[in-house]
């Protein structure tokens, strides 16, 4: 009895499905059993692989995507510019007189008031000038007291003819002289307390002194700078904007009265360099008078309260404002628009669900949003997470997600 051979149910099933013509193979084995047991060894390899490959793929279901709508609303346009600290007042301290440094009077960097004293020059040198213009003082006063009293004795002596009317002319004269000289000293006392006043160097405005340029024991002059005291509250923000900002400005607001109330409305936001914003906000103050032919900007000035005086000259920073409202735009994330070769596009999710890659015209950017000029209508469904996933014409399962808020 030639050998029964066993084969699996499936490959069986495999074979009467589809592969009927192995049949005579299988009654040719009663009289070539090694050579049918290769062939079919073989043969349910193949055919093996067949039937796997009939079985249909399972179904795929839609990639999750994550879509929010397209909002239409009014939006404020921001204006950002690099930033430098400056003091309201940078008081420049220099001495009026020269002479020999003897003293610091106040600790560096600390507040000081208007009128203190921060430096003393030795001041001997312009008290003997004092002593001496006082004793000249002193000397043309005596010759006006004895031209007076010569005009007084000379004066009825010349009307009843007693002397020459030419001598009591005299008199006159040397009184005259003699009050014009206790004038000239009275001026020289003046000059000479002055100077001494001035070698007491005092702060000129309140403010934060700077560390001192001048040591005891030099000599210094009117050229010289001994240190500067700076009023930092407010403290002052320049910063420049282009001439086409400027003029977009202008266009907006036409007429002078217009400016001026634009101005008062401003509001500044500063934006210290470590990226935190400072909690004060901050006023328009003042425009160049021209713009900057090198650079082709016009430098602006803004004013920040500064308590405490925590902002200080010589900070960078960043100031931002509103510019403009964008009235009815429609806002989008960044994040759901794609660039490609300089066009933008993003992926609209229809109501069946099907996506349709769309061309878009972007404007201007706030924060994490994106204001749309041309290409989407309010309402529609654009993808914001799952882009990559999606192809023009592919289904999806649109998952609505609430928008960002506005500005972050």
């Amino acid at each position: 009895m030639p050998a029964r051979l066993a084969f699996p149910h499936q490959f069986l099933g495999c074979l009467q499905n589809g592969r009927s013509s192995f049949g005579g193979v299988l009654s040719a084995s009663r009289h070539a059993p090694s050579l049918v047991v290769a062939l079919l060894s073989v043969t349910a390899l193949l055919v093996s692989n067949g039937c796997q490959s009939k079985q249909a793929a399972p179904p795929t279901s839609p990639p999750d995507v994550e879509v929010v709508d397209v909002v239409q609303k009014d939006v404020p346009i921001y204006g950002e510019w690099v930033a430098t600290l400056d003091g309201y007042v940078n008081a420049q301290i220099q001495p009026q007189v020269s002479g020999y440094l003897v003293k610091q009077d106040y600790k560096e960097g600390s507040f000081v008031q208007k009128g203190e004293v921060l430096f003393e020059i030795d001041p001997r040198p312009f008290q003997a000038t004092l002593d001496q213009v006082k004793a000249q003082l002193a000397q043309a006063q005596a010759q006006l007291g004895k031209a007076t009293l010569d005009v007084e004795r000379d004066t009825p002596l010349a009307e009843a003819k007693a002397i020459a009317h030419s001598q009591l002319d005299n008199d006159i004269q040397a009184k005259l002289a003699a009050t014009a000289l206790v004038e000239s000293a009275k001026a020289q006392v003046e000059q000479a307390q002055l100077n001494i006043e001035f070698t007491k160097a005092r702060s000129l405005v309140d403010g934060v002194a700077g560390i001192a340029k001048g040591q005891i024991g030099d000599l210094v002059g009117p050229n010289t700078l001994l240190t500067t005291v700076s009023q930092l509250n407010p403290i002052k923000a320049y910063f420049a904007v282009s001439e086409q900002e400027y003029l977009n400005y202008v266009r907006r607001n036409p007429t002078a009265a217009a400016r001026e109330a634009r101005e008062k409305e401003l509001e500044l936001e500063l934006i210290l360099a470590d990226g935190t914003t400072y909690p004060r906000k901050g006023k328009f103050f003042a425009a160049d008078r021209q713009v900057d032919v090198k650079t082709g900007a016009i430098r602006l000035a803004g004013l920040f309260p500064n308590p405490g005086n925590i902002l200080r000259p010589g900070q960078y920073g960043r100031i931002r404002t509103v510019t403009n409202v964008r009235a009815g735009a429609l806002a989008v994330p960044q994040r759901a628009v794609t660039e490609l070769q300089g066009s933008y596009q993003v992926a609209v999710v229809g109501s069946d669900k099907k996506v349709s890659i769309r061309p878009v015209k972007i404007g201007e950017r706030f924060g994490t949003m994106w204001i749309i000029d041309e290409g989407l209508k309010p309402g529609e469904r654009i993808v914001v997470e799952g882009v990559q996933k999606v192809r023009e014409g592919s289904l999806v399962n649109p998952k609505p997600i609430k928008p960002p808020a506005e500005g972050n």
